[in-house]
């Protein structure tokens, strides 16, 4: 069990979770004694990884961009675990160009993965979590969710979405128990960001961030250590973004 957090018996679903960011949460929240919900359109990697955590573990195939699948996913994780307590919206992709050389096909896919798929997460899991009385969301934003960067239009624009989305939902779900909040990862190695040259980032930690950097924010939203926190934007990035960039 992870140190410190208690998570037994707690059912949890994690999307994009059959690797990178997804995969490390997955283990984390596994380990910390949650029922865990591994849920991609990665179907043999995810089925491999819930296979290997064994019991606690189990795979679900979604694409959450589709509205039906949602529907099917939740209804069958809570008929068959008894709810949804805990909601991470990880999964998500990038691209990159020029905005002059964006292409409409390329921003509509960022922004349908990223930001829909955020919104039919939390849309979906509501209903169940209403009528338990008690909810945590955790959307994964990033750095990018907290300023601009040059090239990547579309997945900035889809992580700002998904910190606006998560402070409102915060306002409207609190009185019904439901927490939102966000993580807002830096450089993590992993192989979305294997294209990035950590030597061009000031990062005042000195090193871009391991997976393993980022799962103690999902923890601790996830437990009631967090219990009064909801609407907030837990930063992970080794102090990237605390300083004002000098040449």
């Amino acid at each position: 069990m992870t140190a410190g957090v208690d998570l037994t018996g707690r059912v949890v679903l994690v999307t994009g979770g059959a690797r990178g960011l997804g995969e490390a949460y997955v283990r984390g929240l596994h380990d910390a004694g949650a029922r865990v919900v591994v849920a991609d359109v990665l179907v043999d990697q995810g089925r491999a990884l819930a296979a290997e955590l064994g019991e606690g573990a189990r795979f679900e195939e979604l694409d959450v961009t589709d509205e039906a699948a949602w529907e099917r996913v939740v209804e069958r994780t809570a008929g068959d675990l008894g709810g949804v307590d805990v909601l991470v919206n990880n999964a998500g992709i990038a691209n990159a160009a020029p905005i002059e050389h964006l292409t409409l096909a390329k921003w509509e896919a960022v922004m349908a993965v990223n930001a829909t798929g955020t919104f039919l997460g939390c849309r979906a899991v509501v209903p169940v979590m209403k009528a338990a009385g008690r909810g945590s969301i955790v959307n994964i934003s990033s750095v990018e969710g907290k300023r601009g960067s040059p090239r990547l239009h579309g997945y900035t624009a889809s992580k700002f979405a998904v910190l606006g989305l998560t402070k409102s939902l915060a306002v409207e779900l609190g009185p019904s128990g439901i927490r939102v909040n966000s993580v807002h990862p830096g450089l993590v190695l992993t192989d979305m960001s294997v294209k990035i040259d950590p030597e061009r980032l000031d990062i005042p930690l000195g090193r871009p961030g391991l997976p393993q950097d980022v799962v103690g924010a999902v923890l601790f939203l996830a437990s009631d250590a967090s219990s009064w926190v909801s609407g907030a934007e837990i930063v992970a990035d080794g102090g990237m973004i605390a300083g004002i960039p000098h040449r």
